[in-house]
């Protein structure tokens, strides 16, 4: 028996199936840990959508950026981007029970080993006060009036956290946290503008892992969303997003024995052009 945590496969249905095959998976006995954005970008969204409903009883996964786009394009509260991939699955005779899984999937999950969360989680939160938190906005994507929240969930305001937020505002800066996260600035304010490599983060940010004091330091964190980050295995911080959709690889960690295994991606997956 093997957990696997495996990084953003964002439709890439084929990149996929050949990681399965390299870490021999059986159903029988071993799990998954999937960091979110399972759907978009690449060609095998639905596909990649239904093994993870097939199989939902191997599969821990949290909500990624994509994953609730899709759900909110689903509803007709935005309309889909250029590039998106998800019209098979808006299609599909399945959408209903697909989108409904994916919504009740958490945005963060822990055990006594790791945490994982889709983009990260801002430096004073603790590990349980984190969990609380997703908590707060999984009781509101389960809820009968889940179009309420999907209908203000967008924004960049505010940009920071302050335990005294209520309402959609609290729900947004706890959910642009855990699925759009890259970097902060030193206040640890929030900044959605810089997406590129590690090298090149700008003076005056950084990444939400190397914030000074981070609360949730002790605690080993999975996490994926940052593509041009790639493969980090340091300081009790794993990265798995490796860029499939962008040409590069899909990642897998062994979380019993922090063994990685790559794939390169796929290009039946119609991977896009950096």
């Amino acid at each position: 028996m093997a957990t696997y945590a495996i990084g953003d496969i964002q439709g890439c249905y084929h990149a996929f199936q050949a990681l399965l095959t390299r870490i021999d998976f059986d159903v029988t006995s071993d799990r998954l840990w999937l960091v979110g954005d399972l759907i978009n970008r690449g060609s095998g969204s639905l596909e990649v959508l239904r093994w993870c409903f097939q199989h939902k009883d191997n599969i821990t996964t949290v909500l990624g950026n994509h994953d609730l786009h899709t759900i909110v394009v689903a509803h007709g509260i935005r309309k889909p981007h250029r590039g998106d991939t998800i019209q098979p699955i808006l299609d599909a005779p399945d959408v209903d029970e697909l989108l409904t899984w994916l919504r009740h999937q958490p945005l963060m999950v822990a055990n006594t080993d790791y945490a994982m969360v889709h983009a990260g989680l801002l430096p004073a939160w603790h590990i349980d006060q984190a969990l609380g938190y997703a908590k707060e906005v999984e009781q509101a994507l389960q809820a009968d009036d889940y179009p309420q929240f999907l209908t203000h969930m967008y924004g960049n305001k505010p940009n920071r956290w302050d335990d005294d937020l209520t309402g959609h505002d609290r729900l947004r800066v706890i959910t642009n946290a855990m699925t759009r996260m890259r970097v902060c600035k030193s206040s640890g304010a929030l900044d959605f503008d810089f997406k590129g490599e590690l090298a090149d983060v700008p003076k005056g940010l950084l990444p939400w892992f190397d914030m000074p004091n981070r609360a949730s330091c002790h605690q080993a964190i999975i996490f994926g969303h940052w593509s041009a980050l790639g493969l980090q295995q340091r300081d009790n911080i794993y990265a798995l997003d490796t860029g499939c959709l962008w040409g590069g690889q899909l990642t897998a960690m062994c979380l019993e024995t922090k063994a990685i295994t790559q794939v390169p991606s796929d290009s039946r997956d119609n991977i896009l052009k950096v």
